[in-house]
């Protein structure tokens, strides 16, 4: 069973489709005894970052997040759920992330003839082999919303970049923590592929 964590973000629902389309059975919970027995935990969402951290620690959830890691889950953070893994945000000063990835969010720098947020289809470099991406070509495209970027402080984490005004961390992986700040739900079937290869890893494998 795959848990996706309910604390009050916009698009787990995207997410629960994606996942049945490739015939998964996922379940939208806050429970705890849920998600820490779930074969994959996954933490979507869009919105801001001091509004997600509040609900996590309303839920309790950010003390379960924890467990999961700990417990070697395999575990997703998708958009927002990538960027509530590390320090902080320049979205919300003084508002402490989960930390469980060093790291800082920042806010993709203005530059004339450039949008932001940042709406649209980018593509991929990979930096390391990232056990998301397989069977995937280098330069595939995929879709982001946002407004603010991660910028790792351990590179060797970091497994595919894209660039849009500077060069943003779009994909990172540590045991058996994985992160996207791309949309795989939203981006077609490369986004499909992604979490195939994301539902098949085995937590003894990692």
């Amino acid at each position: 069973m795959i848990a996706i964590i309910d604390y009050d973000a916009g698009n787990l629902k995207s997410v629960e489709k994606a996942l049945n389309k490739i015939g998964e059975t996922a379940v939208i919970t806050r429970n705890r005894e849920e998600i820490l027995n779930a074969d994959h935990v996954i933490l979507p969402g869009v919105g801001s970052f001091a509004d997600a951290m509040n609900n996590l620690k309303k839920y309790q959830l950010d003390t379960v997040i924890h467990e999961v890691a700990q417990n070697q889950t395999p575990f997703l953070g998708i958009c927002l759920g990538l960027q509530l893994l590390f320090d902080s945000s320049e979205e919300s000063p003084g508002v402490e992330g989960l930390k469980i990835l060093p790291g800082k969010i920042l806010r993709i720098p203005s530059a004339e003839g450039l949008k932001i947020p940042h709406i649209g289809w980018n593509s991929l470099e990979f930096l390391h082999a990232g056990r998301l991406f397989e069977g995937i070509k280098e330069q595939a495209y995929v879709y982001f919303v946002h407004s603010y970027y991660l910028k790792a402080d351990d590179p060797q984490i970091v497994t595919a970049s894209t660039f849009y005004g500077t060069k943003i961390h779009a994909s990172v992986e540590k045991k058996n923590i994985f992160a996207c700040q791309f949309h795989p739900e939203k981006s077609s079937d490369v986004g499909l592929r992604i979490l195939k290869n994301f539902v098949s890893l085995k937590k003894e494998e990692l």
